[in-house]
């Protein structure tokens, strides 16, 4: 919507001419502007009435008064006439709403594609600003609960203490286990992974690998990837023996990256992207069934997550606006590219 300032003067005379002149409105005072997309009704020519007009003997500032006999029946038709006008143009050009900022804070899983889709968001909708941030699933939940970000993003379904949110699904992702590609061990049972996390085994060759031992990877607290890896493990954060503590799947990716021994659980679509982009890491089967998209996008792969935006109310405006896009086949490439699953 555009806001056409024109001072408390201005308004007052366009006030006084539709409520004391009627007769004076003509064709030429409104036009309809065809370059605008919506078109926009703007004010382009008010027709000065004579007796707004200043005379010799008026003190300068002063606007001379109407007669009684213009004020007739014809002011309430007059009024009605300029509240109609002001109607269509707020009913016919754009809402406030989207135009502006939104901030989306929460999960490092999701915040790539989200950026990439804000990006393509504000090419389609020149104006806005899309700010994303990381710190976590429980950071995004946090924020949409307390207000400190209009949308939140949260990489696991919504659990039923949160029900009282409005979440809506934009994709589909996994968490896979991950090695450094020059570890010999490819594949790994449950109880073997289980066991590695909670101290039970701590040398590779006990699993059929190099004689060399084992560094533990693990998600910090507040992370949703670290919530469904102890939920699917049957662990609880006190039995788990880690060596590294990391925050986002990058940082998880870099540390596997950089040490042969060391075994982490990352989300699968941040896995395959690095892994195809030269990143020297191997994604491990679970109940041997590969981490790829295919077995995310049907099913069978055991440990899936839908991405979640979440609003703490019914989303509207540009909230509404964003989400609704993200959902959209608009950014399915967006979604691929980033290998998660888009929606249906």
């Amino acid at each position: 919507m555009r806001l056409i300032y024109c001072g408390y003067a201005g308004m007052n005379q366009i006030f006084r001419f539709f409520s004391f002149n009627s007769h004076h409105y003509s064709p030429e005072t409104i036009e309809k502007s065809d370059s605008y997309q919506h078109n926009l009704v703007t004010i382009t020519h008010l027709r000065q009435p004579p007796n707004l007009l200043f005379s010799k003997t008026m003190k300068p500032h002063s606007v001379a008064q109407p007669s009684s006999s213009l004020i007739n029946t014809s002011t309430t038709a007059t009024w009605l006439n300029f509240f109609f006008f002001i109607i269509i143009v707020f009913s016919q050009t754009p809402a406030l709403a989207n135009k502006g900022k939104l901030v989306i804070t929460g999960s490092s899983t999701m915040a790539p594609l989200v950026s990439e889709i804000g990006k393509r968001f504000e090419t389609v909708h020149p104006g806005t600003r899309i700010d994303v941030q990381t710190g976590g699933s429980s950071r995004g939940i946090a924020d949409a609960v307390n207000g400190m970000a209009d949308i939140g993003m949260v990489s696991r379904a919504l659990k039923p203490q949160e029900d009282a949110l409005h979440g809506a699904t934009i994709a589909h992702d996994g968490i896979t286990m991950i090695l450094h590609q020059d570890n010999p061990v490819h594949k790994l049972t449950n109880e073997q992974i289980k066991a590695m996390y909670s101290g039970a085994i701590t040398n590779w060759k006990t699993v059929g690998g190099m004689n060399a031992p084992i560094t533990v990877v693990n998600k910090a607290a507040g992370r949703s990837t670290l919530e469904l890896f102890l939920q699917y493990f049957s662990l609880s954060t006190r039995q788990i023996h880690a060596h590294v503590i990391i925050g986002d799947n990058e940082q998880g990716i870099k540390t596997v990256a950089g040490n042969p021994h060391a075994i982490g659980y990352v989300s699968i679509g941040t896995a395959r992207y690095d892994a195809t982009h030269g990143v020297p890491i191997r994604l491990l089967p679970l109940h041997d069934i590969p981490a790829t998209l295919e077995t995310v996008q049907d099913g069978t792969f055991p440990l899936s997550r839908p991405l979640t935006l979440v609003t703490r109310q019914q989303p509207t405006g540009l909230a509404q606006s964003f989400i609704e896009f993200s959902r959209s086949p608009a950014v399915h490439d967006l979604i691929f590219k980033q290998y998660f699953v888009p929606l249906p």
